[in-house]
């Protein structure tokens, strides 16, 4: 029993306890991605009984947390993990982590149209500018175009298509730094693997724009 100020325990040997109980092992990180349907909370529980994403894991593992969120009726990429840093390092604003999203829009979107939609508005919690706007498929009432933001603030992407006169109709983010959807069908989930969690763990932050470090300064949520 050691008792001293400043000893040291090994985990793997010494069993740590505080008046005799011992403290519990710490669980392992677990990090998995997963295809939010529409209809589902990012949450861990509802009071009104609604669906949560945690409904949709198989398997008795550790306690999982969305990293960030997607409305209600948002799907696509979601990751759930226990890393505490690694959540706080994606959902920063300092970092800019980019998401990309695909979303379908009311009206036509036509190239022309394009610069205007880079240039960004001014909602009311600041400015929002995309660093990226391409257009998938214009239809003659609707149009899908791919966005990339830098930042998740409280429901940005809808915002900021409204703003410009085009309100969503349905929005799927496919992307989240160096991960990405892919083939993963609606409502499955699948581990990590090691090239991704890498590439995670290998993000850095840049320094930031102008706008960023407007943002850097107001409150921040991670929402669509």
């Amino acid at each position: 029993m050691r008792l001293e100020p400043g000893a040291q325990a090994d985990p793997q040997v010494d069993v740590i306890a505080i008046d005799g109980r011992p403290l519990p092992a710490t669980e392992a990180s677990s990090y998995v991605l997963l295809h939010k349907p529409r209809g589902y909370l990012c949450s861990v529980s509802d009071p009104g009984g609604r669906p949560i994403v945690l409904d949709l894991l198989r398997g008795r593992g550790p306690r999982l947390f969305p990293v960030g969120r997607l409305d209600y009726d948002a799907e696509g990429l979601l990751l759930l993990t226990n890393d505490g840093e690694l959540t706080n390092r994606l959902l920063h604003p300092r970092y800019e982590i980019p998401r990309v999203y695909e979303a379908e829009v009311e009206g036509r979107v036509i190239p022309r149209d394009l610069e205007r939609w880079r240039r960004g508005v001014t909602l009311s919690d600041g400015p929002a500018v995309p660093s990226a706007v391409t257009i998938l498929h214009a239809g003659p009432r609707t149009t899908r175009l791919r966005l990339t933001f830098g930042e998740g603030r409280n429901r940005e992407v809808k915002r900021y298509c409204k703003a410009l006169g085009h309100p969503v109709l349905r929005l799927v983010r496919v992307q989240l730094g160096p991960l990405h959807l892919g083939s993963l069908r609606v409502g499955e989930s699948r581990p990590l693997t090691d090239a991704e969690l890498s590439a995670l763990r290998r993000l850095r932050a840049p320094d930031p724009s102008p706008i960023m470090r407007q943002l850097l300064t107001g409150p921040h949520q991670e929402l669509l």
